[in-house]
């Protein structure tokens, strides 16, 4: 019997789970392709610069633009000018971003469930320290 490569499955567990975010994030004004992802960043560390948001959540320049540009249009963040650097933008939070929180970590922890909802909690545990460490062998 041929196996999928684990990178493969990887991937396909990821499209599926990007589908699913994009659904429930589609009634929040919260495109796909990791829109989420950068709002969660932003809301932890106000104040962030878009280059560090590129190197922390590993997307490109051109995603990060694209992403940071739909969240401000959809009012969640706002982008300021650099003291330090006036070519650099710092990344806030706006209020919707900030009461939209809660929701945020609840549909996320929703989607990691329904990953997971075959799997007993030792699995789980195993699962999350095998993929952390792959990633972290890979990330050196």
């Amino acid at each position: 019997m041929k196996r999928d490569s684990i990178g493969k499955l990887i991937s396909y567990i990821n499209r599926l789970n990007q589908k699913n975010l994009a659904r429930s994030f589609k009634e929040y004004d919260i495109g796909s392709g990791g829109h989420h992802s950068y709002l969660k960043a932003i809301l932890q560390r106000p104040g962030v610069n878009q280059d560090q948001l590129t190197t922390d959540l590993k997307f490109d320049k051109a995603t990060t633009a694209r992403s940071v540009r739909q969240l401000e249009e959809a009012g969640y963040i706002e982008r300021r000018t650099d003291p330090n650097d006036r070519r650099a933008y710092l990344l806030y939070p706006t209020e919707r971003a900030k009461a939209f929180e809660p929701m945020l970590h609840e549909i996320l922890q929703d989607a990691n469930a329904q990953l997971t909802r075959n799997l007993s909690t030792e699995e789980k545990e195993q699962l999350w320290q095998l993929l952390n460490k792959i990633y972290h062998n890979n990330n050196e």
